[in-house]
């Protein structure tokens, strides 16, 4: 089994000369990707993961984080129902928490295999200028996000402390990368509440850098004031001495959800 090379062409129908030589993964490497078996990749050793996507550029990793890790706590609420026997409840509730453990343990081996083949993934975006990082804090993946920060500063865990400077701002470099709406993976994290996400993107960055706004004008102070997180405020507001450069600030937005309460209490 060996992928298709695809050329791109241009409105007039003649071949292009592509930025880089795209390898397009064929249906089975899309799926063996998406579930996390490595023993499909390692038994291509030619393949040339670097070259390896989607047409939407989509790499390897891309492909993998793109399954949201709260599915099972999802499943779990279903389960609640009070419809249901509570000692079934407890078992299937049990079985399913016991089987997202033992899938998370699966991706987070797959991944950290798949950068031992090829680290550069780490930083290749998609066509809409996500990395790898953008899409695990986009889709909840609290452990890889901080698993990303460690590969990326070729660390072992636990070692963060004793990071030269050099790996130090190649984890800063990763952070700070920007996809085609201005957000980076600080601004989705902060969007969709995730403290323990926001902790692991803050733990290396340089308070002093001002994460600017987005191209909604939003800084990720402003995302977290917006959803009313008191969590990620408070680790952005401890961990961070800039607060931002650009867009409205999180007072004119704390005047702005007055004066609505304002208005809907006088209705």
């Amino acid at each position: 089994m060996e992928p298709s090379t695809n050329i791109v062409r241009i409105s007039s129908g003649e071949p292009e000369e592509p930025e880089e030589n795209i390898t397009y993964m064929d249906a089975l490497l899309y799926k063996a990707a998406a579930e996390g078996r490595i023993e499909e990749f390692n038994s291509h050793p030619k393949l040339q993961l670097e070259s390896l996507k989607t047409p939407n550029h989509d790499n390897v990793l891309h492909v993998n984080l793109a399954t949201p890790e709260y599915y099972a706590k999802f499943y779990v609420g279903i389960l609640s129902s009070r419809y249901l026997p509570l000692f079934y409840l407890f078992f299937r509730s049990f079985l399913w928490i016991s089987i997202y453990k033992r899938n998370s343990k699966k991706r987070s081996n797959f991944i950290e295999q798949i950068l031992v083949k090829c680290p550069s993934l780490l930083l290749q975006k998609n066509a809409k200028g996500q990395t790898p990082l953008h899409v695990a804090a986009r889709n909840g993946h609290s452990a890889i996000v901080k698993l990303l920060i460690r590969s990326c500063a070729k660390a072992r865990d636990g070692d963060l402390e004793k990071l030269g400077m050099d790996q130090v701002n190649a984890v800063r470099e990763m952070l700070r990368i920007t996809d085609q709406e201005s957000d980076t993976a600080l601004h989705v994290a902060a969007q969709y509440g995730d403290v323990e996400m926001v902790e692991g993107l803050l733990e290396l960055e340089d308070p002093d850098f001002p994460y600017s706004a987005n191209k909604n004008q939003k800084t990720p102070l402003y995302l977290a004031a917006e959803i009313g997180n008191r969590g990620v405020l408070s680790v952005l507001l401890d961990k961070s001495k800039s607060t931002g450069q650009g867009g409205p600030t999180v007072e004119q937005l704390c005047m702005q959800q007055l004066w609505l309460k304002t208005q809907r209490q006088q209705r």
